[in-house]
């Protein structure tokens, strides 16, 4: 099922969750900038995983920013959270804003064009507060994203749009998988800013 509606007050999941798309939030000279600022700016490094016992290191990269050093563990490789930039404080207060949530922490990812992509998985960490939203915010290529029930595997997707937000809320990650598409046509950049809520009850 291929859905293109952009507006905050539609569910698109049909059960077991909910997914909110607003569209774009900035306008084009607005994220135009942003994307700009976010490329320069950013502490990138090539991501890494851990796989039956080996390491690998991806194309894409990442990088790891909040309101103090929190360890964040996925793929079996731990990472420590950097303090926030002055752009990402400005993106997360709009975030907040527009959701009414509040985050404390933002994983980035850099796709350098449409062949790196992000496999079917769901943000279900242990230190991620449960069922806690989680904030998608996109510059740069537009690209499918999709969603995927564990159980009976229906699927829902859309195009997320240069400056767009989309909020992850309520039981979503335990019972819907996400994907990034991967697409050969695709020979430009996007920048996606996931806002999450790590519990904060790890040592300073």
């Amino acid at each position: 099922m291929q859905l293109f509606t952009a507006s905050p007050e539609i569910n698109l999941l049909p059960f077991d969750g909910m997914v909110h798309y607003y569209g774009p939030v900035l306008s084009q000279k607005d994220a135009d900038l942003c994307f700009e600022r976010l490329l320069e700016n950013i502490a990138w490094k090539n991501d890494e995983a851990l796989v039956f016992g080996k390491h690998y290191v991806t194309k894409r990269k990442v990088a790891w920013y909040a309101d103090r050093p929190y360890s964040y563990t996925y793929s079996k490789i731990t990472k420590e959270a950097l303090l926030w930039t002055d752009e990402l404080l400005s993106l997360k207060g709009i975030v907040e804003q527009l959701s009414g949530e509040s985050f404390n922490s933002c994983l980035l990812n850099l796709y350098h064009d449409g062949t790196e992509a992000m496999a079917w998985h769901s943000d279900s960490e242990k230190m991620l507060k449960r069922d806690g939203a989680i904030a998608s915010l996109s510059f740069g290529a537009e690209r499918k994203f999709g969603f995927r029930h564990k159980a009976n595997k229906e699927t829902v997707s859309l195009e997320l749009e240069h400056g767009s937000l989309l909020m992850m809320k309520g039981c979503t990650q335990r019972f819907w998988a996400h994907k990034l598409f991967p697409s050969a046509k695709i020979k430009t950049a996007r920048i996606n800013l996931t806002f999450r809520t790590i519990i904060t009850d790890q040592p300073e």
